[in-house]
């Protein structure tokens, strides 16, 4: 991957912001996601593993259409991290984007002018506010679901200027493998934001569609679409599925045991829908 100079501000480098976008059968909302992250990022690659909705014609053509844009096609969701992996030790961030998650970005923006102005610098990983929805209005401009907190957050972004490496067994982009951090850094220096500000006032806050059908070839129920770990995990995940498939269960529970946690709240989404979706 070739990823352009630190972009400058007044003369100075500034932290480049590298958009990971991973996707398979996603095309009901991958087009809003994508177009969502791109202004936060200075370079943004989307990748495809396999799908066989209308979601590549949507990536091919955002890549055409957004400057920063690039688009691979792959044959293993672990081909996402070696396209990244060399960028350990550099002034840059990675923001790791799925087809269901959909950003603020006002918000993003706003965190960018943070980041640029070194409030995160000493900061391994980032973590923001999201609404694990449930439900999505027919105009787009509620949705119901359940928050983190006190769901798990899933945003993934990365300083890998504090790392100097991250290779070994990835199997996808920012899961897996090894970890060396460069010396002042540990896995413990996190931002909690989704525990420090609530839901209505964070710059990084997120609408996980992960209870909702994300490709025209879905079900209504999405539920029980499997996480890619899950698929490309480590032999005792996959034996799990396994018997959960042989006993009559569902193949994966993880939404439920991870995202389905609290009251279910609504809130408003205009913030994340320009009027002519």
């Amino acid at each position: 991957m070739a990823v352009g100079p630190a972009p400058q501000q007044d003369g100075l480098s500034r932290p480049r912001i590298v958009g990971v976008v991973l996707v398979h059968n996603e095309d009901v909302f991958v087009e809003r996601a994508v177009r969502n992250a791109a202004p936060f990022c200075d370079h943004i690659l989307l990748m495809d593993h396999g799908s066989t909705d209308a979601t590549v014609p949507i990536l091919k053509r955002l890549a055409k259409d957004l400057p920063s844009a690039e688009f691979h096609r792959l044959s293993h969701p672990r081909e996402s991290h070696r396209l990244i992996a060399g960028l350990a030790g550099q002034d840059t961030w990675i923001f790791a984007v799925d087809g269901d998650e959909i950003y603020d970005t006002a918000g993003l923006l706003r965190l960018r002018e943070r980041i640029n102005a070194g409030e995160f610098a000493r900061t391994w990983m980032i973590l923001g506010n999201v609404l694990n929805v449930t439900t999505l209005a027919q105009d787009f401009r509620s949705a119901s679901g359940h928050l983190a907190p006190p769901c798990r957050s899933m945003t993934k972004l990365y300083n890998f200027a504090a790392i100097s490496s991250w290779d070994g067994d990835a199997p996808e982009r920012l899961h897996g493998g090894e970890v060396v951090f460069r010396p002042g850094f540990s896995n413990s220096d996190r931002r909690m934001l989704h525990d420090e500000v609530p839901w209505e006032e964070s710059d990084f806050r997120c609408l996980h569609m992960c209870f909702l059908s994300r490709s025209s070839k879905e079900s209504a129920d999405a539920a029980t679409r499997e996480n890619i770990m899950e698929k490309y995990g480590n032999s005792w995940q996959r034996v799990i599925r396994t018997l959960r498939r042989w006993v009559g269960l569902p193949v994966t529970n993880w939404k439920d045991s991870r995202y389905r946690r609290g009251p279910e709240v609504t809130v408003s989404t205009t913030a994340f829908f320009p009027l002519e979706s």
